[in-house]
């Protein structure tokens, strides 16, 4: 039962962590690192961007790879 709650927490993690990602990529807003004092939270929050950010690169290179989407330019 509290594995379950661990592993959906983690994965809303990495979801809102890819939604962050792909706002910077689309509209370059991103989270204001450079404000946060604490090294240890800021190091954190930089950890779970970079999540975001390998989520998004990885989700691109299987979706180009893929015949059911094709790129309109």
């Amino acid at each position: 039962m509290v594995l379950g709650k661990i592993v959906h927490f983690a994965a809303d993690a990495v979801l809102v962590s890819a939604v962050l990602a792909g706002i910077k990529r689309s509209t370059g807003l991103s989270v204001a690192t450079h404000k946060i004092e604490n090294q240890e939270i800021k190091s954190a929050v930089v950890k779970f961007l970079n999540v975001g950010e390998w989520v998004v690169d990885q989700s691109i290179l299987i979706i180009s790879n893929s015949s059911y989407f094709e790129r309109k330019r």
